[in-house]
C-alpha cells in the first residue's frame, strides 16, 4: 500500500480543546461543569506547543471550548493564528457575551477572522439566555455574515414547548441554527427527563476526543470524566504521552470502534438490556449505563473481538 493510500485511510482527527474551564455565566444545563466552583487554565506557551504537536500528528480540526474561550481573547487569537499556519480547521464555541453592541461584535469577529478562525459556534438556549441578551446572538451572527466568517448557532433544547419561543426567535431573525439535545450530565444531571419518544435507532457516536486544561485527554468530549467508576473514556495525560499515542489509543480500542460503527443500541442488546428499556435511554446515558459498570465493561471487553462483533443484522 502506497503512502497516498495510507493517508486516505487515516482516521480524521478532530479534538475539543479545553483551554480554560472558566466561564462568566452559570447555566443550569451545562455539561462542562458541576457544582464545583474550581476553574483551571492552560498556560499559553504549553497550548501553542500542543497545537504544533497536533499538527505533526495530522490533527485536522480543533474546537476551542470548555468554559468560555473568549474570556482569554488574545490567547485564543494566538492559537487560531497557529492553527491557520498549520492548516488546521479551527472553531471557537462561545456564549456571545461580548456582542453587547454592533461595534463590539464587529471588533471581536474581525479579530477572530483576521486570526484565521474557520467557524464560530454560538451557544443559545433558554438557559444561556437567562444570562446573555438574545440580541447578542443576532449581533454576533450579523458580524460573521458581514466579515464572511462561517458561523452556526447551537440551539440546546430538551425539545419541550418551553423552547418554542426561542426557536421562533432564531427563525424570525433568519439565523442558521441546529437543535442540540440537552446532555444530562454536569448540572443537567439533576433535571427531570421528559419521556423519550423515538424509534429503535443505532445510536452511533463519532467520539471526538477532548483535552482538558490539565492536559488530560478523553475519548469523547460529551462524556469526558463522567464515568467515575471505570474511567472508560480516559486516554491518558499529555504530561507523559504524545498526542499521536493518545489519538491512536482512541482510534484502535475495540469498544470505541464498535461505538462508532456498531452503535450503542446493538451493544446494549448484546449485554442483555431489554429492548423496551434501551429506547428509554438517551445516547449518552445509554453509554454511561453500559461502560460505567465494571462488570458490564469486563464482559464487553472480553467479547469485543468475538461474540459482540457478530451481533448485527
Amino acid at each position: 500500500m502506497n503512502s497516498t493510500a495510507l493517508d486516505i485511510n487515516r482516521p480524521v482527527r478532530n479534538i475539543a480543546f479545553g483551554y480554560s474551564t472558566q466561564c462568566n455565566i452559570r447555566c443550569g444545563h451545562c455539561v462542562a461543569a458541576d457544582a464545583s466552583p474550581n476553574t483551571s487554565k492552560m498556560e499559553i506557551d504549553r497550548a501553542k506547543t500542543i497545537v504544533d504537536e497536533m499538527a505533526r500528528s495530522k490533527v485536522t480540526g480543533i474546537s476551542f471550548t470548555a468554559g468560555e474561550p473568549l474570556l482569554y481573547y488574545d490567547d485564543i487569537c494566538k492559537l487560531l493564528q497557529l492553527c491557520k499556519a498549520n492548516r488546521i480547521y479551527s472553531r471557537v464555541v462561545t456564549n456571545g457575551y461580548w456582542a453587547k453592541t454592533p461595534d463590539k461584535a464587529d471588533q471581536v469577529v474581525a479579530g477572530l477572522w483576521a486570526s484565521g478562525l474557520s467557524q464560530l459556534r454560538l451557544s443559545f438556549s433558554r438557559w444561556h439566555q437567562q444570562h446573555i441578551d438574545a440580541d447578542n446572538i443576532v449581533r454576533a451572527a450579523s458580524s460573521c455574515q458581514q466579515h464572511g466568517l462561517d458561523y452556526f448557532i447551537s440551539f440546546v433544547t430538551d425539545f419541550s414547548k418551553n423552547d418554542d419561543t426561542y426557536e421562533q426567535f432564531l427563525r424570525r431573525h433568519s439565523l442558521k441554527f441546529f437543535p442540540e439535545p440537552v446532555i444530562y450530565f454536569g448540572r443537567a444531571g439533576d433535571f427531570d427527563r421528559p419521556p423519550v419518544s423515538t424509534d429503535y435507532r443505532p445510536n452511533l457516536c463519532a467520539m471526538n476526543p477532548y483535552l482538558t486544561p490539565e492536559l488530560d485527554m478523553y475519548a469523547c468530549c460529551d462524556g469526558a470524566d463522567r464515568f467515575s467508576k471505570t474511567r472508560f473514556l480516559y486516554l491518558g495525560s499529555l504530561r507523559n504521552n504524545s498526542v499521536d499515542a493518545l489519538f491512536r489509543k482512541s482510534e484502535t480500542l475495540a469498544l470505541y470502534q464498535l461505538i462508532r460503527t456498531m452503535g450503542l443500541t446493538s451493544i446494549a442488546s448484546f449485554s442483555g438490556i431489554p429492548a423496551r428499556e434501551i429506547v428509554q435511554y438517551r445516547k449518552c446515558e445509554l453509554c454511561e449505563k453500559l461502560f460505567n459498570s465494571k462488570e458490564t465493561l469486563r464482559m464487553l471487553t472480553a467479547s469485543a473481538a468475538s461474540g459482540l462483533t457478530s451481533w448485527h443484522r
